[in-house]
């Protein structure tokens, strides 16, 4: 899927705002990962600030210090997507050195949840094809993010709760414009 044309999501399909969380060492490896992403999923629509990524040493691979921004896109995508975003994003984490510099989570937000791809499995996840599982990281009810038992602490923090509910808004804003 190179490029994207916001009439390919059909009235049938469930329209989703794709969001994707990346984790880097540097503002250089994060600026080469969102030209790489644009060039995949089009034009950026918001970008988070970048955060300290601490809660875990599980990405000591990457970097022994890292930070996590967050990049959503223009537009209504189909949530049936998902996969092929994580096996873009898991090629552009190859193609980002011998020793991945990059771990790029995608996803998508809409009204009631933040849904993450992965292709590890895990009792909390659910396997879809291609060796891609889909959580449900964090729901969004009573005008709050809410994690579950299984979130990641820092998505279960509420680190980025501002941020998620301003891609959110954006997803609001694209389907009352779509009707």
């Amino acid at each position: 899927m190179n490029g994207f044309n916001e009439t390919e999501v059909s009235p049938v399909d469930h329209p989703v705002k794709l969001i994707t969380g990346v984790l880097y060492p540097t503002q250089e490896s994060l600026d080469w990962t969102r030209n790489e992403l644009r060039n995949l999923w089009g034009e950026e629509e918001l970008i988070s600030k970048p955060w300290v990524f601490d809660m875990t040493d599980y990405y000591k691979d990457i970097s022994p210090s890292l930070f996590r921004s967050f990049i959503s896109y223009k537009g209504l995508r189909s949530a049936a997507d998902i996969v092929d975003w994580k096996i873009s994003s898991c090629q552009i984490e190859k193609k980002s050195g011998s020793s991945r510099i990059v771990n790029i989570d995608p996803g998508y937000i809409d009204g009631a949840r933040l849904a993450l791809a992965s292709t590890k499995d895990h009792a909390h996840r659910v396997y879809i094809r291609d060796g891609i599982h889909v959580e449900i990281t964090l729901r969004y009810q009573n005008k709050k993010w809410k994690p579950f038992d299984c979130t990641f602490p820092d998505f279960a923090s509420g680190l980025y709760d501002d941020f998620l509910s301003e891609v959110r808004n954006a997803w609001l804003t694209d389907m009352k414009n779509a009707h």
